[in-house]
């Protein structure tokens, strides 16, 4: 590793004014597959957000497509809604700031303008910058440990509410009447590739739950999961999924939309759903159709799986024959007697056995993820993806959504890549007090580049202090 005396000694022979100007330099180099740095992946939504089609009156235009893109990133990436700010009195100080050095931005846009931009953006323009990221990880072998042993990749999809005002509303917003007032809300169905034994998990482009211009009927999320399933085959061709969802998806119309696009499923099923199913399994199981295996593990629960291949979804001339399988775990209570604190039941059109059997469970209870690690995340742990940064009326609130979803899939790659980042998240032990420092730094300092701002709240004393000097 080279030795910051280096790195000083370079900067003050070749390039004296970078200290003048109070930006930090590191000696540390990090270790992360260049593809899929930060570097280079900012880089790769430069090149897309330039590539947005700017139908502004160009007399009109004081900040680029890409300068207003960019900066709602940076925005997301740093949990900073007052981000520009924040980086404009340090511009005015310095002349230099780390909107400019870390993510290429050459003006900075005031948040109105930037509300104008967002609002009249079409979302489809982000869609490339989601499969890029995903591609990248491909690329590095990284997706290859979210396979689940038949290849697949199991992506779980559910929906979720970021957005309820009873005043701000738009023509997307989806409403409902209560007994005094009227709410207006904002949902999406967010699909994200998942593994029972990773944390981190790859979110996918989301579909919008959104009213329609001349429609009289509210969109809903069974619909938008149909939409999700047709675009997700379209950007991925050549991946093999696995579709894991809720009980609002385990229909007869959903599993052969997604059969016909060349997917399997694990969907809940609840027996309350599905009466005439059950009551087939329930004869099933009295001739001894029902296959049984029972797991006791070392603090004395029984973990029972029962499943039965080849059985009617519904009572229709026209039902589907899919798989069923149910979990459930028996843990003794004060008396010593087992009961049932845990039961969970899906379908399938995997053909299940004895050895599988326990690997489907783990992926049907992997669905909670989307709920636990990104939605949870997402609304919880800094990101805000509720707070209102501009309603707009056409596309503002969802493109908010959008780049805070993209500042996410960026961190999930650095946690899944990034060693300087695993080190950082190890000594300050949350993603919170993690940001927070990073947040503290950047209003404080400018930076040349990603891994900077990193080193230095990872090891402060590395720097040397008369060459650190507050903008």
């Amino acid at each position: 590793m080279l030795s910051y005396s280096f790195w000083r000694k370079h900067y003050l022979t070749r390039c004296p004014d970078r200290f003048l100007r109070n930006r930090v330099v590191c000696a540390g180099m990090n270790r992360s597959l260049k593809h899929l740095s930060f570097q280079s992946l900012r880089h790769g939504l430069t090149t897309l957000f330039r590539d947005i089609p700017d139908r502004r009156q160009k007399l009109k235009v004081d900040h680029s497509m890409h300068d207003v893109v960019m900066s709602g990133f940076a925005m997301m990436h740093f949990q900073d809604p007052s981000l520009l700010q924040f980086q404009e009195r340090l511009r005015k100080g310095n002349g230099h700031d780390n909107l400019e050095t870390l993510f290429g931005v050459d003006t900075i846009p005031k948040e109105t303008q930037m509300w104008t931009v967002l609002d009249n953006l079409d979302r489809e323009q982000f869609r490339p910058a989601f499969k890029n990221f995903t591609h990248r990880l491909q690329r590095g072998k990284h997706l290859e440990q979210y396979q689940l042993s038949d290849k697949s990749y199991l992506a779980v999809i559910d929906g979720t509410e970021y957005f309820r005002s009873i005043k701000l509303s738009c023509p997307a917003c989806l409403k409902k009447n209560h007994k005094n007032e009227k709410s207006y809300s904002h949902q999406i169905l967010q699909g994200a590739i998942v593994h029972p034994n990773l944390k981190q998990v790859i979110p996918l482009m989301p579909e919008e739950i959104r009213n329609t211009d001349g429609t009289e009927k509210q969109d809903c999320e069974i619909n938008a999961g149909k939409r999700f399933i047709r675009q997700l085959r379209k950007d991925h061709p050549q991946m093999k999924f696995t579709i894991g969802g809720d009980g609002l998806n385990s229909k007869q119309p959903f599993i052969e939309l997604i059969r016909q696009e060349g997917m399997n499923f694990i969907l809940v099923a609840k027996p309350d759903d599905h009466k005439i199913m059950m009551e087939w399994i329930g004869e099933q199981k009295a001739l001894g159709e029902v296959k049984i295996k029972r797991v006791d593990d070392d603090k004395g629960r029984t973990h029972v799986y029962e499943w039965i291949n080849q059985v009617p979804l519904n009572g229709n001339k026209d039902s589907i024959l899919v798989g069923f399988f149910s979990y459930r775990i028996l843990t003794p209570d004060e008396t010593g007697e087992k009961r049932a604190t845990f039961k969970y039941s899906w379908v399938t059109d995997f053909e299940m056995t004895l050895n599988n059997v326990e690997e489907l469970v783990r992926a049907g209870r992997a669905r909670w993820k989307i709920e636990n690690e990104c939605f949870n995340t997402l609304k919880n742990q800094g990101y805000h993806i509720e707070h209102n940064y501009g309603h707009g009326s056409k596309n503002l609130s969802f493109n908010f959504l959008l780049l805070t979803l993209l500042a996410f899939f960026c961190h999930q790659i650095a946690e899944l890549t990034d060693s300087l980042y695993q080190q950082c998240r190890k000594q300050l032990g949350s993603k919170a007090e993690l940001w927070n420092n990073v947040r503290v730094s950047i209003k404080l300092f400018v930076f040349d580049s990603w891994e900077m701002p990193f080193q230095f709240v990872l090891d402060p004393k590395s720097f040397q202090p008369s060459l650190i000097k507050p903008g």
